[in-house]
């Protein structure tokens, strides 16, 4: 009996590498620190200085930090160097313009092909949201919201949309971390409007879905631009 690769692969076909590299790792761990903001927005990312805290050669470091140029979360400055990038009042709309984007095609496609998968996905995302609001835990509700983001749009089944969303959903935790002394949400209602899309997904309503989530986007913007300008 033929094995899984004799079955599906040609010779010589190319088939994924599990395995992340250096530079793959590095940009995972330089996002989070941007996104957490151990790396706020504006500040200058010394080559030597990373190289050293994360034990690795410049090389994969460089490749990291061009990774992340590419992706919009660092800008590079001639003759001065790399810096994080900073968001005002017109980026977090475009962000937010983006993010509505993404998810809506993410959600047309669940509706459609994936529905009882996203339905079970994002029923326990969702209650992860829960348990981390009733801990009163703000930074594990936002990573719980993340997550139930990322994996609405990972069950749509499309590598493209993905790739966008994880960088507009790093953006967004920028400005979360940067207003987290301004920034309040009505964490009960965060958690019903994330059922809300649940359920709408779990009815197979389309135009309900899209609304519902319309709607949670433009609530979150709200939010985050009366904290911008408080």
């Amino acid at each position: 009996m033929l094995g899984a690769y004799e079955q599906n692969q040609q010779p010589g076909e190319l088939e994924p590498v599990q395995r992340k590299s250096t530079a793959a790792i590095v940009a995972d761990q330089l996002r989070a620190a941007i996104m957490y903001g151990s790396l706020p927005p504006g500040s200058q990312l010394g080559e030597a200085e990373l190289a050293a805290r994360l034990g690795v050669s410049r090389g994969p470091l460089r490749e990291a930090m061009q990774r992340l140029v590419a992706e919009g979360l660092l800008r590079s400055e001639p003759h001065r160097g790399l810096f994080v990038m900073d968001l005002d009042e017109q980026d977090v709309h475009d962000i937010y313009l983006a993010r509505l984007a993404v998810e809506r095609a993410a959600c047309e496609q669940i509706v459609r092909h994936h529905r009882v998968e996203a339905v079970a996905e994002l029923t326990a995302a969702q209650s992860r949201m829960v348990a981390a609001a009733g801990k009163g835990d703000p930074i594990a509700l936002a990573d719980a919201d993340q997550e139930f983001h990322e994996t609405l749009v990972r069950v749509s089944g499309s590598a493209r949309l993905q790739r966008m969303a994880q960088t507009l959903l790093v953006e967004k935790r920028m400005c979360l971390t940067a207003l987290q002394d301004k920034y309040h949400a009505d964490v009960q209602a965060l958690v019903d409007e994330h059922k809300g899309l649940v359920d709408a997904i779990e009815a197979g309503d389309e135009q309900l879905l899209l609304a519902r989530l319309e709607a949670h986007m433009t609530d979150a913007l709200e939010r985050l631009n009366g904290s911008m300008a408080s």
